[in-house]
């Protein structure tokens, strides 16, 4: 695939985030993707993300919903402005709240697909759906409730 992922189009200051941050090494390192509706992650899970043999950690799957939610989030807003992606740098999503409900064992020596729908934009608030699953069976599904990251959230680097 050519095009950019949204993670891409986070600002190198703040892309350091341990599920979805392109500067963190030891990261999930996720790229999510725009289908027309919804975006789509593609994840495959190494060995040591495992519960227990042949399944996937469920800590794993929250983080991976709740990265791909906020990643959404963040250029669904940008979209939603009438902003090409790749304009501007997007502006990050913050989690206030993230829902998993896991509907069925994940096994972990496949790729993982997740998919992202907004459900509600309002203001600096967004509510994103996020599917997860593994040959066409849903084995997780969740909703991550997030703001727009306020301007002072950060200390300023001096």
């Amino acid at each position: 695939m050519t095009e950019k992922a949204v993670q891409d189009y986070y600002p190198d200051d703040i892309a350091v985030c341990y599920g979805c941050g392109k500067l963190n090494e030891h990261g999930h390192q996720i790229k999510s993707y725009w289908e027309g509706e919804e975006t789509v992650c593609r994840f495959q899970p190494k060995p040591y993300h495992t519960a227990f043999p042949g399944y996937v950690y469920g800590g794993l799957i929250a983080s991976l919903i709740d990265c791909h939610g906020t990643g959404t989030a963040a250029s669904a807003k940008f979209l939603e402005q009438g902003k090409p992606l790749g304009s501007e740098m997007l502006e990050r999503f913050v989690t206030v709240s993230l829902h998993v409900d896991y509907v069925a064992p994940t096994p972990i020596d496949k790729t993982l697909e997740l998919r992202g729908r907004v459900k509600e934009s309002k203001g600096r608030k967004m509510v994103v759906s996020v599917t997860l699953s593994v040959e066409g069976k849903e084995t997780a599904r969740g909703e991550v409730v997030s703001l727009q990251m306020p301007a002072d959230f950060l200390p300023k680097n001096k």
